[in-house]
């Protein structure tokens, strides 16, 4: 029996007229940029909070105390209940930058190498601003969680799952009402730990295939696994991403600008008669939030 090997289908092939007229439809390549970049940013997967940061910045309390500052207490027929008032956090702020970047696509590389050449310009930009956005927002994580667990050395799944049962645990016990379910590795480590839990018959079969396949995220031991280039912290993260934070975005708005969804990257072309070529923009105004640091633990002495 041969193998058999499957291939992207082809676009079709576009007149120079087409891919002109193409360039000039702001949602096509909103649209088409989106598809390209497939929703890359592990900042929004992280940060799952859409905070509005309407006038150049946010201010947001963090570090509010778990607990009340009395406690219950029991309460006779029609009798009044105490009340109790909640300590402020600290009142933090953070204001968005623009991150962007141009590139150009000349007339002659339109009618020489087709939307082969659109699709490439559109994804090294939007490929550098995502790799940008990232950087920051996995720094400002990795700074903003500052709560350590000494989970040991990880040299098999049965390790693993012991080291990560007992900081959850640890966290129940201190009624935060945070569930630690995804873990975030550099590449290698992830590597590591795929191997393993491949190794150790850990992963359920589609999950298997899943991590051999490449696809991320991929769920084993009752966590989420998510990697990034990204990421080069020393310890692994465990996090809760309903409560960690949120990307705060600024609309600035515009001429000429769109997204797909409204969220990502914002693109624009720009045509240049007198050069005869396009500007290809790209850029992304935010800034990452971590509302909530109890949210988040690193796993120190794993050894991957």
């Amino acid at each position: 029996m041969g193998y058999t090997y499957p291939v992207r289908h082809p676009e079709g092939k576009l007149t120079t007229e087409q891919l002109h007229m193409l360039l000039t439809n702001k949602q096509a390549i909103a649209k088409r940029l989106a598809d390209l970049t497939k929703m890359q940013f592990i900042a929004d997967y992280l940060l799952q909070g859409r905070l509005d940061a309407t006038g150049g910045g946010i201010f947001y309390e963090t570090g509010e105390e778990i607990f009340a500052s009395d406690s219950p207490e029991a309460i006779t027929p029609l009798g009044e209940y105490p009340l109790v008032t909640l300590d402020d956090g600290e009142i933090a702020s953070a204001r968005t930058i623009k991150w962007g970047l141009d590139t150009i696509i000349s007339d002659e590389k339109i009618a020489r190498q087709g939307i082969g050449y659109i699709n490439k310009a559109l994804l090294r930009v939007s490929n550098t601003v995502v790799r940008h956005v990232d950087r920051v927002a996995m720094a400002v994580i990795a700074s903003k969680v500052t709560t350590s667990f000494a989970a040991g050395p990880w040299t098999s799944a049965g390790k693993a799952v012991k080291s990560i049962l007992t900081i959850q645990a640890e966290r129940a016990e201190m009624g935060t009402g945070l569930e630690l379910e995804t873990a975030v590795l550099r590449a290698d480590q992830y590597a590591e730990i795929i191997a393993m839990l491949i190794d150790d018959k850990a992963l359920p079969r589609e999950q298997g295939e899943t991590a051999i396949a490449g696809n991320l995220p991929v769920n084993a031991l009752g966590l989420t696994w998510a990697t990034t280039p990204h990421f080069q912290g020393a310890d692994p993260l465990l996090l809760d991403r309903d409560q960690l934070g949120g990307m705060a975005e600024e609309k600035i708005g515009g001429p000429g600008y769109a997204s797909a969804g409204g969220v990502g990257v914002e693109s624009k072309i720009i045509r240049d008669d007198d050069t005869e070529g396009y500007k290809v923009r790209g850029r992304r105004v935010t800034v990452p939030v971590v509302l909530e640091p109890l949210a988040g633990v690193k796993l120190t002495g794993t050894g991957l």
